[in-house]
């Protein structure tokens, strides 16, 4: 162990990577070893991988080859989802001297000896953290899914869903607050699943309302909770009765929506939900929030996606109040069963039909960015980085500061207006 000294970590993919990197990062600190900046300077280099999409699995490849041209004497473990399904593979790039699939990462907190224990395949991976190395700090509820999407790898990669118990996220979401930060985000999988899995199955409108009574009376107006990807059949009655008592939620939702057709839903194994009546809660939402930002996954190009489904996801999108949309064409994943399913569609009109749904989302960002300018808006705004002045408003806009109030640092909620739409968010003042 004695050459283990300096370590450099990089993280592909979605939020709950990023705390499961941040939750090893402090456990290899406190045994005594440096974190570095650079593969370059390490002499292990572990790189936390994704594998939902074909890029992302490419860009695994070409950052471990960077980072053994870069140091061929550093070690490389990959672990991760992309380690859960195609180790074999992945032990081939040169450097890599292990690879932990995601089901045995926890192991990675005694690197480079093994636990005596690991954690059960239906249990919660042990995981937590005390600190982030970001200004917002994401706390993680809920890990894998037990719905089996057709296009979907996670269930592979990270197994069924299994739940944190709601008292061990007050208790790290308290001492993150506490710890100086004023946004944290809620993370899982699938967070539709929360708690069906917990003895006394709560759901998630039962945490966030657990959350508000714990924590709200010391810190609503003081700091805020995001919540990350939703599913379209999580927005009833329930979360609007949730979200209106809520003090603590910030104003924005991200939805799992994927498509605008019920019939290419259908075949996506997402046939628990329409898309009617998401329309309809998002009107309804308005009168919780006035003003909301909104963002949602949109994957096109699914099998047998005719030019009338294609059609509908536009209308769709077009309806919805979007401000941000990640939109994807569909990417054939080894495993699933859509990657078996008949009529393919070719590659470039995959990438025409996302191509023609990002411009309308361009349109209906540059439109709410503009509103939020000629209105006026307050914005309360997490100061990210105080070299760069930047920061992520309530509505999760980007936002600089044309300059920064006296004693501003990363981390606090800046109040501000809007001056100007920019190419990536807002120009603001502070008030």
């Amino acid at each position: 162990m004695s050459d283990f000294h300096t370590f450099y970590m990089a993280t592909h993919g979605c939020k709950i990577n990023q705390y499961e990197t941040q939750a090893l990062r402090e456990v290899w600190v406190r045994r005594g070893f440096r974190e570095v900046q650079a593969a370059e300077d390490a002499s292990v280099v572990l790189v936390n991988s994704c594998a939902v999409t074909a890029k992302a699995v490419s860009e695994l490849r070409s950052v471990v080859r960077q980072a053994n041209r870069a140091n061929p004497d550093a070690r490389i473990i990959i672990t991760g989802c992309a380690a859960q399904v195609m180790g074999k593979e992945l032990e081939t790039l040169p450097g890599v001297v292990e690879v932990v699939p995601q089901e045995a990462k926890a192991s990675l907190k005694a690197w480079p000896l093994k636990l005596e224990t690991a954690d059960g395949a239906d249990a919660f991976p042990a995981f937590s953290i005390s600190g982030y190395n970001r200004a917002r700090a994401v706390v993680k509820v809920q890990d894998g899914c037990s719905h089996r999407c057709t296009y979907c790898i996670v269930p592979l990669t990270r197994g069924r869903s299994r739940s944190r118990s709601i008292a061990d996220i007050v208790s790290e979401s308290r001492s993150l607050l506490e710890a100086g930060f004023r946004e944290i985000i809620l993370s899982g999988v699938n967070l539709r699943q929360f708690g069906k899995d917990l003895s006394y199955t709560p759901d998630f409108w039962d945490l966030v309302s657990t959350l508000e009574s714990s924590l709200g009376p010391d810190w609503a107006g003081e700091a805020r909770f995001r919540l990350s990807s939703l599913e379209p059949g999580q927005l009833n009655d329930r979360a609007l009765e949730t979200l209106s008592a809520s003090r603590l939620i910030a104003p924005q939702l991200h939805i799992s929506m994927q498509s605008g057709s019920d019939s290419v839903l259908k075949r996506m194994g997402r046939g628990h939900y329409n898309v009617a009546p998401l329309l309809e809660f998002l009107e309804r939402l308005r009168g919780v929030w006035p003003v909301y930002g909104l963002g949602a996954d949109i994957l096109m190009g699914f099998p047998g996606e005719t030019e009338d489904e294609f059609a509908r996801t536009l209308e769709v999108v077009k309806a919805m109040p979007l401000t941000y949309a990640h939109v994807f064409p569909y990417s054939r994943r080894p495993g699933t069963a859509a990657s078996a399913m008949p009529d393919q569609l070719d590659k470039q009109t995959k990438a025409a039909r996302a191509k023609a749904v990002r411009e309308i989302v361009a349109e209906k960002k540059a439109a709410f960015l503009q509103w939020l300018v000629d209105n006026e808006t307050p914005l309360d705004v997490v100061l990210q980085s105080e070299e760069t002045k930047s920061g992520i408003s309530q509505f999760y806009t980007e936002c600089q500061f044309s300059l920064l109030p006296l004693g501003a640092a990363q981390r606090n909620i800046v109040r501000a207006v809007a001056v100007k739409v920019r190419k990536r968010g807002l120009l603001v003042r502070p008030l």
